[in-house]
């Protein structure tokens, strides 16, 4: 994880932040290629969608947003986002 600093220009800030949009692309890649093995171990639709392990995911992830202290709810619309896009992917392998 990149050391906050702080800045002296716009253009360090904006270095800084074009940076982490890089971090966060590969993450989120790599959080893809995890997801894309999970859908070997499911059977069915329900398996995919799997209401119980969204919101598990949902409530460490705002947890993890408070102890750092930025925004639960931004966090939680992004992971629901991501979360969507994923099952739809796995639905697609699921049921072609």
């Amino acid at each position: 994880m990149m050391k906050k600093e702080k800045c002296e220009s716009l253009e360090q800030v904006r270095d800084r932040i074009d940076h982490l949009d890089q971090e966060l692309i590969e993450l989120i890649a790599t959080r893809q290629y995890y997801v894309d093995q999970a859908v070997r171990f499911k059977r069915t639709a329900e398996d995919v969608q799997s209401p119980e392990r969204v919101q598990q995911v949902i409530n460490k992830v705002r947890q993890k947003a408070l102890d750092v202290g930025t925004n639960p709810d931004l966090v939680e619309m992004l992971y629901r986002e991501m979360i969507q896009h994923f099952i739809q992917r796995e639905l697609k392998e699921i049921r072609p």
